[in-house]
């Protein structure tokens, strides 16, 4: 996990770390990071989104963001979107991109252009329940506690190494709804702390286990 031959002690860098975020949806974790980060620690400097028309695209322009819609059926397949899409985030001087809730595979030529840059919210305590339909996978096991994994984006499905995690002891739930409303508060408050973490150089691998992210903070 090296950016042009630079550790994560090496990114340390002043105010307003630039970011991109990726949406596909309502733009709740997007909207966290423009109420913590943007402006302070890092500023958000592109939004982008699979889908058309969503909220999070108009959360962005109400924060004076520049948007782009990348919609995979506009392009003949996902690597010419891909690398569309890193070309417009490239554009834009951003050094992190942030996928919040943008439910897209990212192949690894994009995770090329940003190498060790690429950083995920999960709704599952990883490594269980990667994938779509994380909550809806635990319901189904009959799991107690559920969590949020804030992690590095691989060529894998969630399978990259995990920066931040924490868990909710949910013993009765039963909807995926009232599960994902548990989890929000900790997405909100975890996503953000990892962007800051990043943009702050406090983030590298343990010499010991390239998986292990150690904090320095």
């Amino acid at each position: 996990m090296r950016e042009a031959g630079r550790s994560y002690r090496d990114r340390r860098v002043s105010d307003r770390f630039p970011i991109a975020v990726l949406v596909s949806g309502t733009g709740t974790n997007l909207q966290a990071l423009l109420d913590t980060v943007h402006g302070r620690d890092a500023q958000v400097v592109a939004v982008a989104s699979s889908v058309p028309g969503v909220p999070a695209l108009e959360r962005a322009e109400q924060a004076g963001v520049p948007t782009g819609v990348f919609a995979r059926a506009a392009y003949a397949d996902r690597a010419a979107r891909d690398e569309a899409l890193a070309d417009w985030v490239s554009e834009r001087g951003a050094r992190l991109v942030v996928l919040a809730g943008y439910m897209e595979l990212l192949g690894a030529p994009f995770l090329g252009r940003f190498p060790g840059a690429v950083i995920n919210v999960h709704p599952s305590l990883l490594p269980a329940f990667p994938g779509l339909a994380a909550i809806e996978q635990a319901l189904d096991y009959g799991v107690k506690v559920f969590g949020v994994t804030v992690h590095f984006v691989d060529a894998g499905v969630d399978s990259g190494p995990v920066i931040l995690q924490r868990a909710v002891e949910l013993p009765g739930a039963c909807d995926a709804d009232e599960v994902l409303a548990a989890l929000r508060p900790l997405e909100h408050e975890l996503l953000p702390s990892a962007v800051r973490m990043f943009a702050r150089g406090e983030l590298r691998p343990d010499p010991s286990n390239p998986r292990r992210i150690a904090i320095d903070g």
